[in-house]
């Protein structure tokens, strides 16, 4: 995984897994390996799941890179503490999976907690 700061204002942790690299076949297999992984872990919960590409295509005025094939986000959150008001704000946790004509990308925000970071990362590299 490397980070990267999205747009110059995201700090966002990707992956790209070139699909000669890999035995998955589709989003939704690396889709339920995160919820499986999420449901595993006692201190997150599964939210729902987003399917960002239908979503956007649907839309009158749509713009969806031609590279871009398929597109789902995971939603999720540690709930582990609540420490002010305002962390609310940058919760709940999304991991975004999309698929490219040669690869898979996999990406989410950095969160506020070093723990959380660490656990989506190692999911994502256990993916290889």
């Amino acid at each position: 995984m490397k980070k990267m700061m999205l747009m110059d204002k995201y700090p966002v942790y990707t992956s790209d897994i070139p699909k000669s690299a890999t035995n998955i076949k589709s989003v939704d297999e690396i889709v339920k390996y995160f919820i499986k992984k999420i449901e595993e872990d006692d201190e997150a919960v599964f939210i729902s799941l987003f399917d960002h590409f239908a979503h956007t295509k649907s839309l009158e005025d749509c713009e969806i890179n031609p590279e871009i094939k398929d597109a789902k986000d995971i939603v999720f959150c540690f709930g582990k503490k609540l420490p002010n008001p305002y962390v609310v704000g940058v919760r709940p946790r999304s991991i975004g999976v999309c698929e490219t004509e040669n690869s898979f990308v996999i990406s989410f925000l950095e969160a506020p907690n070093p723990e959380a970071n660490e656990k989506m990362q190692n999911w994502a590299k256990e993916i290889l």
